[in-house]
């Protein structure tokens, strides 16, 4: 019997890269996002490859947003096997100068809302004695970065949730509870990003596809690993952190100058994080064709 998956931030990026992983190996899909434009687009997309897709355009960060959701998936397929928590928003700013709405929005959406999902999703499991929850958390999960307070704060607190709740669950043997760790990814989260810096923000290199963290997510939904690091090259910063802090610190600051937010002018803008930007959306958001060095 096919799998009936449900993957929140559907649209764009790693959960429509993963919505097309999974369409590809026959289950069915409910995509969860704000934009319906683009959540029509990934489930044609997932249809060419021959999958029954549910869409939902459903703020997460809202309070009943999730449990929206999890009603609409079972009235639609009955059931939910694993839940992918990919929604996701980002924003650029000093915490001085990060608006209070950005910031909490950033949060509600990124950690909050996956914290609803949970709880509204766990009573089918528990009923059904089975189900997977798979959160797409981040590097910023495990290290730190300046200017990017709100998504590192709201990373940290999905790692933990996820610890916590996996502990929790021992005592139920067919719900599993998972974390995928992705570092820089090419997706159009950083175009779409609040930024209140007055620079122009780049992931930090070495950026990998974000169809190698939706493998990862297909993986370990079905594997026995608990959490899964992507994009290797950036998790050697984690030993620094812990062995030389304040080297890290001015390391990490300098990168984050350098190249993560580089001189070329940029507007103040909440991004995609206050309101939805409609558009066909896509997976990947053209990074990795983009030159390293650092424009003058």
């Amino acid at each position: 019997m096919p799998q009936v998956v449900v993957i929140t931030g559907g649209s764009r990026g790693i959960g429509r890269a993963t919505a097309l992983r999974f369409a590809r190996a026959g289950a069915r899909l409910v995509l969860v996002a704000r934009d319906e434009e683009a959540l029509a687009s990934a489930a044609a997309q997932c249809r060419a490859r021959g999958a029954e897709v549910q869409t939902a355009s459903i703020d997460l960060a809202l309070a009943d947003g999730p449990r929206r959701a999890v009603d609409l998936a079972l009235m639609r397929f009955g059931r939910i096997d694993v839940w992918v928590a990919s929604a996701s928003v980002f924003s650029y700013g000093s915490v001085e100068d990060t608006p209070d709405a950005v910031r909490d929005r950033v949060i509600e959406t990124n950690l909050t809302g996956h914290m609803r999902a949970a709880r509204a999703v766990l009573p089918h499991f528990l009923a059904r004695g089975s189900g997977t929850i798979v959160f797409v958390g981040s590097l910023y999960s495990q290290v730190a970065g300046p200017y990017v307070s709100s998504y590192v704060a709201a990373k940290h607190g999905l790692l933990g949730f996820t610890r916590s709740l996996r502990q929790e669950m021992l005592a139920h043997r067919g719900i599993r509870v998972k974390i995928v760790l992705p570092a820089s990814i090419d997706t159009p989260i950083y175009q779409r990003a609040a930024n209140v810096t007055g620079r122009t923000p780049f992931p930090l290199p070495p950026v990998v596809s974000a169809d190698r963290v939706a493998r990862a997510v297909v993986r370990v939904a079905r594997g026995p690993r608990h959490e899964v690091g992507v994009g290797a090259a950036q998790f050697v910063t984690r030993p620094l952190q812990f062995f030389a802090p304040r080297v890290h610190d001015r390391f990490i600051r300098t990168l984050q100058h350098a190249l993560g937010l580089r001189r070329r002018p940029a507007a103040t803008t909440t991004g995609a994080v206050l309101a939805p930007q409609h558009d066909l959306g896509a997976v990947s958001g053209g990074w990795s064709r983009i030159p390293l060095r650092r424009p003058r």
